[in-house]
């Protein structure tokens, strides 16, 4: 469901260049060499932020940045982020665009994990071709992967989850871990977010997969 649109996130936007960025070209091939981090995660599609944040506050010693086109819920995600944690954001950043644009803001083979968590299914078929997990996607990912790089997907929507699988083995990925029951066991190393944890009490399953590409394809 879309955001209803908020009056205050153009001028809070524009007033915190310096953790969410519109356009950050300038960081291309750079994003560890200006704020740090082991492994360099992005997740495309970040909506309120309590996944990012939640990572984030995990895992200190990696780079973690969200993309997300909605700039009221961007704009949101990012305040919650500043108001819980400045002046230490050491290591994490959001952009408030659409992910159409990532090759514009990061270099080959420079983002080590993409996380794609409860992507817009877009169920009609006409429109199946902007899911996050469609060709055109993952094609602009494994150029964008390291060579050991993954994604992690995971959604609530059971079509969505199947027409991935096929998506990713028809375009050059081999899946490495799979459940179309993930939260049935403990996953203290995967923050649950508010969104996932309506789905968890009303009994539906938590589907995701992890893929790897292999570059010769």
């Amino acid at each position: 469901m879309r955001m209803r649109k908020k009056k205050w996130a153009d001028p809070w936007i524009s007033e915190h260049g310096d953790y969410i960025f519109e356009d950050p070209a300038e960081m291309k091939g750079r994003w560890r060499e200006v704020y740090g981090g082991s492994t360099l995660h992005v997740e495309i599609g970040t909506g309120k932020g309590d996944y990012l944040n939640e990572m984030a506050a995990m895992y200190p010693e990696e780079l973690w940045v969200g993309i997300e086109k909605d700039r009221s819920a961007a704009a949101v995600a990012a305040r919650k982020a500043v108001e819980a944690d400045e002046p230490d954001l050491h290591n994490k950043r959001m952009i408030v665009n659409h992910a159409e644009m990532m090759e514009e803001w990061f270099a080959e083979k420079e983002i080590d994990v993409i996380h794609l968590n409860f992507s817009d299914p877009w169920p009609k078929k006409h429109a199946h071709k902007r899911r996050l997990s469609s060709e055109k996607f993952l094609q602009m990912y494994k150029r964008l992967l390291s060579d050991d790089g993954v994604i992690r997907m995971k959604t609530d929507n059971k079509d969505l989850f199947e027409d991935s699988v096929l998506y990713f083995l028809n375009n050059g990925f081999t899946l490495t871990d799979f459940s179309v029951d993930f939260r049935r066991k403990e996953h203290p190393e995967d923050a649950v977010t508010e969104y996932e944890r309506r789905f968890m009490d009303l009994g539906q399953p938590i589907y995701l997969l992890c893929a790897v590409c292999n570059k010769e394809k």
